[in-house]
């Protein structure tokens, strides 16, 4: 018999196309995925593979370049957020139709935030693309999703790797994906931000804008909202993009260490941006490079054991 995987896949923007490659690894090594929880891009790849229709978004995705990034960017003044959404969203569901989540094939969850009663929230029923969009609203990036008197915003502000919301059975195992590993961060990625933040350098002069990708469109729009006449708002939005890295980064070890989920794939913090989906190629062959090296040592240790 396979061996059955629960798996939770973490909130990180386009590196959650790793997630992609994860998948794939798992499978190549016979398990068998046998229920998904997702957070942010976690739960879009996380609500694909439960509908069996990864194959068609991961055929989608990898042919994006740079300018169909542009063309997928519906920016809006808005005071809640500088990107609606609908546009890509809309796209995906001319792929893709949307479906009921108590319909899919296996056990799906997705976890959102709810901004007024700063709660999270978990989608285990209705709409798929609903649950997706709440999950996925990236603060003051994304305008947040609402539903009634509810508005919703980044799963991963509270839990950004939900191994809790993953439906468990009889032997299966916990396999995590986070994405917010600080092991690899480079030197580069260090020195622009010091320049940044200490004026030495404007956030939008090619420097590294976590948030915004290298999209220099949606840099050049945030720009214009940042007042000028602050000496403090250049570094601004890497002060903002370093600290809720950092953020993440401590409460992803944090659920790690207190969940022990039976094998953690960390892909690499630096690995991409937050809006460089025309990497998709590269982010998924990452994230299966990775699965195999951590699936290996995992089944490693179970042969040494006995276990397997």
């Amino acid at each position: 018999m396979k061996q059955k995987v629960a798996l939770a896949l973490g909130s990180g923007g386009a590196r959650g196309l790793a997630h992609i490659g994860v998948i794939e690894e798992l499978e190549k090594h016979g398990f068998e995925i046998t229920s998904v929880s997702g957070c942010s891009m976690g739960a879009l790849i996380a609500g694909f593979y439960a509908m069996g229709k990864l194959n068609v978004y991961t055929d989608w995705v990898s042919t994006l370049k740079k300018r169909d990034i542009y063309g997928l960017m519906d920016v809006t003044l808005s005071q809640k957020g500088l990107l609606k959404g609908e546009r890509v969203f809309n796209k995906m569901k001319e792929l893709i139709p949307d479906v009921l989540i108590e319909e899919m094939n296996i056990p799906f969850s997705a976890v959102a935030t709810n901004a007024i009663s700063r709660k999270e929230v978990v989608f285990t029923s209705g709409s798929f693309y609903a649950a997706a969009r709440a999950s996925i609203a990236i603060p003051a990036i994304i305008t947040p999703y609402t539903a009634g008197d509810k508005i919703f915003v980044d799963g991963g502000l509270l839990n950004p790797v939900p191994v809790n919301h993953v439906k468990r059975t009889d032997g299966d195992i916990l396999v995590a994906v986070n994405l917010y590993d600080d092991k690899h961060n480079t030197a580069e990625y260090d020195d622009e931000n010091r320049k940044i933040l200490s004026g030495e350098k404007k956030a939008g002069e090619n420097g590294w804008l976590h948030l915004n990708g290298t999209i220099e469109y949606l840099q050049q729009k945030i720009q214009e909202l940042i007042p000028k006449s602050d000496k403090q708002s250049q570094g601004y939005l890497t002060l903002l993009q370093l600290t809720s890295s950092m953020m993440l980064t401590r409460i992803s070890n944090l659920i790690l260490e207190l969940s022990h989920p039976d094998i953690v794939i960390n892909i690499p913090g630096d690995s991409a941006k937050t809006f460089e989906f025309h990497k998709a190629s590269k982010l998924i062959k990452t994230g299966r490079e990775v699965a195999n090296h951590q699936i290996r040592d995992f089944l490693l240790q179970k042969k040494i054991t006995g276990e397997f």
